[in-house]
């Protein structure tokens, strides 16, 4: 970690961020992160808030039953992350920068005056915790629920964006490893099943761009 080489009231004002969060990241410290880092690790202790305003972060944590890596999310600029330890309890999934990433680390004691000066913005982070924990609800029923196809066709139907001629592509570019860890399988499985659909004329998968869904999936591999 390292401290940010940017005019931080710039950065934080060209970030699209609601007014209570800007002027909460504006009281943080801003902190670079290279591609990799870890800035939080599940288990451990923190009351540490990271506003992103530059860069992509990824949420995770580990499947115990097979030991792979679940990714519970993605955020980019305008979102934060580490809001689930407020409470005082251990980190509940690790966080690393997939890109270099520069973010506002808000501290609670930060965080608790800025709701005393601002306490509607408490229930913008209320709303937040409610939405991730429903997502991570969904998320689970999934798992229980789908196979691995299955998963991954929610996922690419989910994250893919129509396009003008009908078809949809992924609003980004994900690789095989990402794939799998969003799903919850191997690397391997991903790249076979993604194989399989493009034989079959379902998706295109041009070396160095997004994957792109030609016509609906099938309901069932």
């Amino acid at each position: 970690m390292a401290r940010a080489r940017v005019d931080p009231a710039q950065l934080v004002d060209a970030t699209p961020l609601s007014e209570a969060l800007r002027a909460l990241a504006h009281r943080g410290e801003l902190c670079r992160f290279p591609k990799g880092a870890v800035l939080i690790q599940e288990g451990t202790q923190g009351d540490t808030l990271f506003i992103v305003l530059q860069g992509r972060l990824r949420v995770y944590g580990a499947h115990l039953a097979n030991e792979r890596e679940i990714t519970h999310g993605t955020y980019g600029p305008g979102e934060y992350v580490g809001e689930m330890s407020l409470d005082g309890g251990p980190r509940s999934a690790s966080v690393a920068a997939l890109e270099p990433t520069v973010c506002a680390m808000v501290t609670r004691r930060t965080l608790e005056a800025h709701l005393a000066e601002q306490p509607q913005f408490a229930f913008e982070l209320l709303a937040k915790v409610i939405r991730r924990a429903r997502t991570a609800t969904l998320s689970a029923k999934s798992m229980a629920l789908n196979d691995v196809y299955g998963r991954l066709k929610a996922l690419l139907e989910e994250t893919s964006l129509p396009q003008p001629d009908g078809t949809r592509r992924l609003a980004e570019r994900l690789t095989h490893q990402e794939l799998a860890h969003r799903v919850g399988c191997s690397r391997e499985m991903v790249t076979r099943q993604l194989s399989d659909l493009q034989q079959g004329g379902y998706v295109s998968a041009a070396r160095g761009d997004a994957l792109l869904l030609l016509k609906p999936l099938p309901p069932r591999w």
